[in-house]
């Protein structure tokens, strides 16, 4: 008999924003919207930019979440990996 509460799956993300006021707020507020929760984060900050790695948790598309965060004005850059662990087959 298995368990019906299966983890969401793990991913990995790292982005590169411009230090600005209040970037780090609309930087989490995309990623709570978009259905992820953030597990572990990692925050950097040199010659006014944000350094971020977070270990994302979510059974929603990684893709929109990186495509939303990209359209930040204070994003540079967004680099996803593969997923940590695979998504988790959905059923009735």
């Amino acid at each position: 008999m298995t368990s019906n509460t299966a983890c969401p799956p793990h991913y990995t993300l790292s982005c590169q924003m411009s230090h600005e006021a209040a970037a780090m707020e609309r930087f989490c507020q995309v990623v709570r919207i978009r259905g992820f929760r953030i597990a572990q984060m990692e925050v950097e900050s040199s010659e006014g930019q944000l350094d971020i790695a977070l270990t994302l948790e979510g059974t929603r598309s990684i893709d929109m979440l990186k495509a939303q965060l990209e359209k930040l004005h204070t994003v540079l850059r967004v680099d996803l990996p593969t997923p940590v662990s695979a998504p988790i087959s959905k059923t009735a």
